[in-house]
């Protein structure tokens, strides 16, 4: 699950949850104690929504307490002069939150309640005949006061006048309402931190353990370990994080490897260079010590020691060049000249020089042209003209026929130009013809150098054509000949539009 999805998720889980269970938690402890109200103060008909309004309540825990008392004054009037009755009477009320008050003519007769919580309320009370007996009517007394208060008017025994006040004191909850809020608090907060703790712990699980496996692959790639694998555990931003650090441990790796191959290559080239220099060097050295200790007593023996010495020395100056060249392509310092060229005069250039060159050689060499007049190709001719002197110098260097032939087809094949050029030489293995572009790479394992050349010869033609955007590659039959082929995109203009 994306990063962002789980964050809406995590936002709509604590806004909604916590909602709901609210919502739950209110009916639950709503239900509890309207049932406590009703049975402790014998009230019914309680709702939720009377739970919100204290006063409501509170007016309702003397209604039945009132009904009593208006029914005895009707009666017996003589007992709102009996204290014991009213202090019994009063006793009930109080379980209530309610007291009562008794007043004969302007007098107080009875107050069933602390004279100073009772005093605020004496003062406010309204004079004898204000009350509508038909009704219960319900004062309320602001101020100090903070009282309900319901009056009875009733004549005592002697005519005289006479009212019974009962009480009730608003001025706190009573204590099932005042849990129910109390209940709903902590009710409330223990939802809020069990969905933050369940959120927590679900992104938690969600983040912790991707970045716990990306904290590892970090320290792997620290310590230079680069063998392992970086699996994303889902589709989203952690994964696809995981996913790019598994892609640069991979470059990372493919560096490295590429730097061990690099390191080793280097070596085998000091090999190399080192193996193929110390041939030609050594044979310097054995006729210069010939000369030197008069073994070329002749004037013949001296020049051929002179010119043994002069060939083994363009041998290395050939093999150098070839190492220098080598170098500066490897390292892109070559600057190419490229030209848009055209196919047919550039090639029957390059066959006319190569017929003179090759028949001094005593080497057989046909040329077929197979391409329409008009083709260009947009190249270096002079680093073309390496490839094809380089193909053909190392078609002679293994040439084993006593009568050498070399022939050079130029094809046109679509958006290509094919260049074939074709020896009949000893041919190449199957097993090595893969390897024959590999810099300094031979098929005689002894690497004998007899032959000449440096073994980057083909590894050089390969870079040339790949930097022309081309691509080259040969076939052979040992015993028979080898087949070497480049191609060359054609150059195609594009007609502009007046």
């Amino acid at each position: 699950m994306k990063l962002r999805n789980r964050l809406l998720i995590a936002f709509l889980t604590i806004t909604l949850i916590p909602i709901i269970l609210s919502v739950t938690l209110v009916a639950v402890f709503a239900k509890l104690q309207l049932g406590a109200i009703d049975k402790t103060y014998g009230i019914s008909g309680t709702t939720v929504e009377s739970l919100s309004n204290s006063t409501e309540v509170l007016a309702r825990l003397a209604e039945k307490s009132y009904h009593e008392l208006k029914e005895i004054v009707q009666k017996s009037p003589h007992h709102m002069e009996d204290a014991t009755y009213l202090k019994e009477f009063n006793q009930k009320l109080k379980e209530k939150k309610t007291y009562l008050l008794v007043r004969k003519e302007e007098t107080i007769i009875f107050i069933g309640a602390d004279s100073d919580e009772a005093e605020h309320v004496i003062g406010q009370l309204p004079a004898y005949g204000k009350a509508d007996t038909s009704v219960e009517k319900i004062t309320y007394f602001g101020g100090d006061a903070q009282s309900l208060v319901r009056q009875i008017d009733f004549r005592y025994p002697d005519d005289r006048e006479g009212s019974a006040f009962i009480v009730t004191d608003v001025s706190n909850m009573i204590p099932e309402v005042e849990q129910f809020f109390v209940d709903m608090l902590f009710g409330i907060i223990v939802v809020l931190i069990l969905s933050a703790c369940l959120l927590v712990v679900w992104i938690y699980r969600g983040v912790i353990g991707p970045l716990k496996k990306m904290q590892a692959a970090t320290e792997n790639i620290k310590e230079g370990n680069l063998d392992f694998e970086l699996c994303p555990e889902a589709d989203d931003e952690l994964g696809q994080l995981c996913m790019d650090l598994e892609d640069m441990r991979k470059r990372l790796k493919s560096n490295a490897e590429e730097k061990v191959e690099f390191d080793r290559e280097n070596k085998e080239l000091i090999s190399n260079i080192s193996h193929d220099l110390k041939t030609p060097v050594t044979a310097i050295k054995g006729y210069a010590e010939g000369i030197m200790d008069g073994v070329a007593d002749t004037p013949e023996k001296m020049e051929r020691y002179i010119r043994t010495i002069y060939n083994k020395a363009n041998e290395m100056d050939t093999l150098i060049n070839e190492l220098t060249f080598y170098s500066k392509i490897d390292t892109n310092r070559i600057p190419y000249n490229f030209n848009i060229i055209s196919v047919n005069e550039y090639f029957n250039d390059c066959a006319e020089d190569l017929s003179l060159e090759l028949e001094s050689k005593n080497v057989e060499f046909g040329f077929f042209n197979y391409v329409d007049t008009g083709v260009k190709v947009i190249a270096d001719a002079e680093q073309i003209k390496r490839v094809v002197h380089n193909i053909i110098n190392n078609s002679l260097k293994y040439m084993d026929k006593p009568k050498a032939k070399v022939n050079l087809r130029v094809k046109d094949v679509g958006d290509f130009i094919q260049v074939e050029l074709e020896d009949n030489g000893k041919g190449i293995a199957a097993k090595d013809l893969p390897n024959i572009f590999d810099r300094f790479y031979r098929s005689d394992a002894s690497r004998n150098s007899s032959k000449g050349g440096s073994g980057i010869g083909l590894s050089i033609v390969k870079k040339i054509i790949e930097e022309h955007g081309g691509k080259i590659w040969a076939t052979s039959r040992e015993e028979t000949g080898t087949t070497m082929y480049f191609v060359l995109r054609k150059y195609q203009e594009v007609p502009v539009n007046e």
